[in-house]
């Protein structure tokens, strides 16, 4: 006959041992369940008499497998395997556990007919009494079966008793239930870990009542907060750039008081250096009526902000080279057609190699070059040069005629304007120091730049900077200055008419162009040179200058020096017949290719028109002396004032 368990003696032993029970598994952390349940069932089977007690679990992928995976025997009890499937091995008992029905079984004799399959595999493993106990946690579905047996003799199980190990099923229940729990909320913190960091971010939340914060290690790392420092909003605030730190507080303040998300980007100084956040946070709210917690993700973007600004860099960067090509290309369009045809310097007498010489010192420099010398003696070619040899040869030398612009419009030429700057200015213009970034700016005539115009070109020179005609924004250039003039500079100072500082300024290293007449021995090359260069022109075949033609060319003072050479030249191939050159000098009409630029250097040309027609007899009838209405010694002492001497022959 099957016996009674749960006498009064064992009812009050087991009521101790349930409270006891209770109290473990109260806040039992989920890496001690494990062993509390296997230790929790040794004692109930010994409290209560009872030889196994297992605990199985269905299978997640297979709801129909029971896995073993709680287990209590004596020594030297059944083997029990560790999985069964229930609709093959206890069928009947398993509709009843799924009813959330505890199945007491007192023997396995007394089992219904529609349980023979239950009752063969029970006599199987040894079996003589049992008592399954679903598994499940409030309304939720069962998960599992706890089980006691008997594997000595047949046991009646009373109501007391099966209600008592209900309980403890329970408490195993909620204890399995709340480890599942805590391993899946690992789990996914393990995960959202994985995809933060691998984004290169970290996640945090912000007790809102608290004002603290919680953060992974990554969100730590990249604000330099150690691994146990409290971290509240202040001190969070306080390592925010100052210029965010407004803006990041007005984004926190309001996606509170909303009950919202926002996103924000700030700075911070860690260790010395620049970092970039982007943090996105998010509202939680238990009672709907007030934000409890925010919880969110910062992200270090600094690299992404660095790439930006140095991308943002290498596109100004482009586009002010596309302007600077844009410009050189106007101005080199411009320039089209005004090349004389003169691309060097020619000439090997000692002025000019002097002169050379002085080019190649001054050229590496970024020094102001001052060129003198009479009109049409080549400062240009010379300022050219000195440009050739600079650093700044691959860029465009820029030239501006400052005695070829009208007063009114120099202004905007050299520094540009504004639409708008004045009547008629349609279109925003550039200036040619604009066009002459990185380059060289000659400045010819700059005698004749209007003195309210020199006090800028002298802000140029000291520090790069102008401002655009209508335009108050201030502008920086790179600019080499090389500046002519045909006048003398230093009287004009004392007149009054040029600045003072600005001449200082552009007279650091003053070159001077001999005049043709000082450099006779090179007129032969400077013919040939001009010959070659207009045959290709006029599709002439020149190629003979007579020896007396080239004598009397170089006895000739060329007041208008190798311009005025060049279109006598030029004339004479007009005119030539034939292969040889005929040069007729006494054609020259004085000063017929540019003007002397002072009253000295007209009086000194007209002398020597006169000289020449006269073959440079001063006296006598139709001598130089009467067709001036000067004496003799008077026209001496002109000749010797301006350094007429006549040439030898």
């Amino acid at each position: 006959m099957p016996q009674t368990l749960y006498s009064l003696e064992d009812a009050l032993q087991f009521e101790s041992l349930l409270i006891e029970l209770s109290a473990r598994f109260i806040n039992l952390p989920a890496h001690q369940v494990d062993t509390e349940i296997e230790d929790a069932q040794r004692r109930v089977c010994e409290c209560l008499g009872l030889h196994l007690s297992s605990l199985w679990q269905w299978d997640a992928g297979n709801p129909d497998l029971f896995l073993l995976t709680h287990l209590y025997r004596e020594e030297g009890g059944p083997e029990v395997p560790g999985s069964m499937s229930g609709s093959e091995h206890f069928p009947w008992g398993q509709k009843q556990i799924l009813a959330k029905k505890p199945l007491a079984v007192s023997s396995a004799h007394s089992m219904p007919p529609e349980a023979a399959i239950d009752q063969e595999n029970m006599l199987y493993f040894g079996v003589k009494a049992s008592l399954d106990i679903p598994l499940v946690v409030g309304e939720g579905p069962v998960f599992g079966v706890l089980g006691f047996c008997d594997m000595e003799a047949e046991r009646v199980w009373s109501g007391k008793l099966i209600h008592r190990l209900e309980l403890v099923a329970q408490i195993f229940a909620n204890a399995l239930a709340r480890k599942k729990s805590e391993e899946e909320l690992r789990l996914s913190e393990q995960r959202l870990n994985l995809a933060t960091e691998s984004a290169g971010a970290g996640w945090w939340s912000l007790d809102v009542a608290s004002g603290c914060f919680w953060m992974t290690p990554a969100v730590r790392a990249m604000h330099g907060y150690t691994p146990d420092e409290v971290v509240d909003v202040k001190r969070f605030l306080g390592l925010v750039y100052p210029e965010d730190r407004e803006n990041v507080q007005q984004i926190l303040d309001a996606v509170i008081q909303e009950r919202n998300e926002g996103l924000v980007e700030y700075r911070i100084d860690l260790n010395g250096q620049l970092r970039w956040m982007a943090a996105r946070g998010r509202v939680q709210c238990e009672d709907h009526q007030k934000a409890d917690a925010l919880m969110g993700v910062t992200v270090d973007v600094t690299e992404q902000r660095l790439n930006e600004e140095r991308l943002t860099r290498a596109l100004q960067e482009v586009g002010q080279l596309r302007d600077q090509l844009e410009k050189e290309n106007t101005y080199l369009r411009e320039q089209l057609g005004r090349n004389d045809g003169q691309d060097a310097i020619v000439g090997e007498s000692k002025p000019v190699l002097e002169m050379i010489a002085q080019a190649q010192q001054v050229a590496p420099t970024d020094s102001s070059v001052l060129i003198t010398g009479e009109t049409g003696t080549g400062k240009e070619l010379l300022a050219q040069a000195i440009h050739s040899m600079s650093p700044r040869k691959s860029k465009t030398m820029i030239k501006v005629n400052c005695a070829a612009l009208p007063a009114a419009l120099i202004e905007g030429e050299l520094f540009g304007r504004e639409k708008g700057a004045y009547t008629g200015a349609m279109t925003r213009q550039s200036g040619r120091f604009e066009v002459a970034h990185h380059s060289t700016i000659f400045l010819d005539e700059i005698g004749e730049l209007p003195l309210d115009l020199q006090s800028k070109l002298l802000r140029v020179l000291q520090d790069g900077q102008f401002e655009r005609l209508g335009s108050h924004k201030t502008l920086s250039v790179d600019v080499r200055i090389v500046a002519a003039t045909n006048r003398d500079l230093a009287a004009m100072v004392r007149a009054g008419e040029f600045r003072e500082d600005l001449f200082h300024r552009l007279n650091i290293f003053p070159i001077e162009v001999p005049a043709l007449r000082e450099r006779k021995d090179d007129i032969p090359l400077l013919v040939w040179k001009a010959v070659e260069e207009l045959n290709e022109k006029m599709g002439r075949a020149v190629d003979q200058v007579s020896k007396s033609t080239m004598e009397r060319l170089k006895q000739y003072s060329w007041p208008g020096n190798i311009r005025e050479l060049r279109n006598t030249i030029e004339r004479a191939m007009i005119i030539s017949e034939g292969r040889a050159l005929k040069v007729n000098l006494s054609a020259q009409v004085p000063m017929n290719t540019s003007l002397p630029s002072s009253l000295e250097e007209v009086e000194r040309a007209h002398i020597l028109t006169i000289l020449e027609s006269t073959g440079w007899r001063i006296s006598g009838k139709k001598g130089a002396a009467e067709i001036l209405g000067l004496l003799p010694t008077t026209l001496h002492a002109r000749m010797k004032k301006l350094g007429i001497s006549r040439p030898a022959r």
